[in-house]
């Protein structure tokens, strides 16, 4: 299946000058929905990753994250934008072009050594992904990789990642 054909592109959001990969239209295309978790799924098996958690990042990694954990057999954890958990978190803040912002994850959803994955529908720059990762190996968990529906690999994102599997299902 041309994965592809399933994300419609949109110039100019969210500003002027960026083309905007959406995936709206691959979510409500139930034979595309069904392919990507499944296609995930087996990418994941034939890199032999070892999974206790899926983690998604807020929010479109929620959306792949909790039907890939249920084929995967694992867990699934939220990280959320500052303030969205209601018990204590652990938290990082990290840098964006324009300012910082904040990560958080419940301090009793994971513990050390728990074998996590890392999933969001997309990775450009690599900047919430690695900081994603950074609040995760604080807690002592060991990543066991990352993986995203879409790659924009001109923006170079995988080279601010630690040197684990990167799986991608569609690269632009």
């Amino acid at each position: 299946m041309d994965l592809k054909s399933l994300i419609r592109d949109i110039p100019d959001f969210p500003k002027p000058g960026i083309l905007f990969r959406d995936i709206t239209t691959l979510l409500r295309d139930p034979v595309g929905l069904r392919y990507t978790i499944d296609f995930f799924t087996q990418k994941c098996t034939e890199a032999e990753l070892k999974v206790d958690y899926v983690v998604g990042m807020e929010s479109r990694g929620f959306i792949f994250g909790s039907p890939l954990a249920y084929k995967l057999g694992s867990g699934f954890i939220p990280i959320r934008k500052k303030g969205k958990l209601p018990a204590a978190v652990h938290a990082i803040e990290y840098e964006l072009e324009y300012g910082t912002d904040c990560l958080e994850v419940h301090q009793d959803a994971l513990h050390p050594g728990s074998r996590v994955l890392i999933v969001d529908d997309l990775i450009a720059t690599g900047g919430t992904a690695s900081a994603t990762a950074k609040l995760l190996q604080k807690i002592g968990c060991e990543l066991v990789g990352f993986g995203f529906i879409i790659e924009l690999r001109d923006l170079q994102g995988r080279k601010h990642l630690p040197d684990v599997p990167i799986i991608s299902l569609v690269e632009y």
